[in-house]
């Protein structure tokens, strides 16, 4: 399946193998993964105590953008406020020793 992907990517040949984000995207949709994360960041205003902190690792942009839009929404309405005005990124030193970090974000909030 890696061959007929590749074989109909009309880009450059980079780093990342143009199969990768066919089968990402296939992982993410079977796994209902978008699903969880936000069925799982709606129950954490229920979870958490006054003071508590959420935080989330997301690995991909649709992962950091549901994060990203629930703590906005969750600090509009007043439950929460974000830790960091942008997200934290792995160090250059973390990603030479950890690559799998890369494309890490850390999003944060405290609960009022």
């Amino acid at each position: 399946m890696a061959e007929v992907v590749a074989r109909q990517y009309r880009g450059g040949r980079g780093r990342i193998h143009p199969a990768t984000k066919t089968f990402q995207a296939l992982r993410v949709f079977v796994n209902d993964e978008l699903g969880t994360l936000g069925r799982t960041l709606e129950a954490c205003p229920d979870l958490l105590r006054s003071n508590g902190r959420l935080c989330v690792i997301s690995y991909n942009s649709l992962e950091d953008r549901t994060v990203k839009t629930f703590l906005r929404r969750m600090q509009d309405a007043g439950e929460f406020r974000t830790l960091t005005k942008k997200p934290l990124t792995p160090s250059p030193l973390e990603v030479r020793d950890n690559p799998s970090s890369r494309s890490a974000k850390l999003r944060g909030g405290i609960k009022l």
